[in-house]
Order: C-alpha cells, then sequence, then structure tokens
C-alpha cells in the first residue's frame, strides 16, 4: 500500500508526540545498512523531505554533550540490533509511544487499539514490503524473530547517552527509518 505525506507525517506525530522520540529516516547507500544507521544518529536529512520527530533537536547538530547517541563504530551497533517479523515491528511501534515499551501505553490514546494499528502500518507501509525490522529490544517470543508483549521480562541493548532507549530501525531498498524513544529515570 502506497503512503503518502500528510498520512505518514500524521501517524508519526499522533503516536509519538508524548513520547521522548527520535524518528527519523534517511537514505540506503551501503550494503552494509548499519553505515546508514549511523548516518541518521548524526541527522541526514530525510531524502523525500519529510518530518522527523526530535524531542532534542535544538542544539542536536552541533554536537551538545545531549546528543543521543554517542559515536559508536558499526562493530558496537550490529550485535546490539536483531531481526524481528513486521508484525512484531508493528507492536514494537505501538511500545514505543511511551516509556517502559509495553503495549499498556496504548491506553492513554482515544483511538481503539486497531486505529492505532492502522497508523502503525501507515508508518510501516512508507518502506514497502521488502523491508527487513531490526530492535536493540530483547523480549524473545516463542517463534525466532518475534517479540512477547505478553512477557514482564525484557532487556534492551542500549545505543544512546540515556539509561534506557529502545526502538526500532526499518531497512528498505532506498531507505532506513529509525523510531526510537528514550527515558532518563
Amino acid at each position: 500500500m502506497p503512503v503518502d505525506q500528510r498520512s505518514w507525517e500524521a501517524a508519526v506525530r499522533h503516536l509519538f508526540e508524548d513520547a521522548n522520540p527520535y524518528d527519523a529516516t534517511g537514505p540506503r547507500r551501503h550494503e552494509d545498512w548499519v553505515l546508514d544507521v549511523i548516518a541518521l544518529m548524526d541527522g541526514v536529512p530525510d531524502p523525500r523531505g519529510w518530518a522527523a520527530l526530535d524531542d532534542a533537536a535544538q542544539g542536536r547538530y552541533e554536537r551538545s554533550p545531549s546528543y543521543h547517541f554517542p559515536a559508536h563504530p558499526p562493530e558496537f551497533i550490529a550485535p546490539r540490533l536483531r531481526e524481528i517479523d513486521r508484525a512484531s515491528a508493528e507492536n514494537l511501534l505501538l511500545a514505543l509511544t511511551d516509556d517502559g515499551c509495553t503495549l499498556s501505553s496504548l491506553k492513554r490514546f482515544t483511538e481503539s487499539e486497531e486505529e492505532l494499528r492502522a497508523m502503525a502500518r501507515t508508518i510501516l507501509a512508507r518502506y514497502g514490503d521488502t523491508a527487513t525490522y531490526h530492535t536493540n529490544v530483547n523480549r524473545p517470543g516463542r517463534v525466532p524473530g518475534t517479540l512477547d508483549f505478553t512477557t514482564r521480562n525484557w532487556g534492551y541493548s542500549p545505543l544512546s547517552v540515556y539509561s534506557e532507549d529502545y526502538g526500532l530501525i526499518v531497512v528498505a531498498d532506498t531507505e532506513v527509518g529509525m523510531f526510537w524513544n528514550f527515558a532518563d529515570y
């Protein structure tokens, strides 16, 4: 399903407006897409000119001490990410709408769960049907490559300067999307 800029930006803004997000898309220029993730962490512009969400954007591009992501080599980032299936990616987008990375945050929305899932599918549609999905969240489901949001036992492999960070990376042929949430307790 093709998606237009207005629908995609509206879904991103609505789902993540109350989170502490870093949601951005950049071009895919490398076979090793982790290099493109590093470019996203550095603030590469969206190849379509679509909006990004970054609560800490003021001064971010000046490499201030509060910059989200320290400079990490690909060898640091790659082992912290694991591939998940599309259904888990959809659930993860919904879990990223608030701190704690749980689906319980959906209660704060006035829309039904199906309406919120439609927004998550709109976000993922930008990247096409052949995209792959990767996360630093460790909530293994019973089937390899899935996440289980019913378990209370979970972990993550941090990539940022915050005490907690969790997210989704979407890798398509021409673009890489990053949807991240931070908590600092």
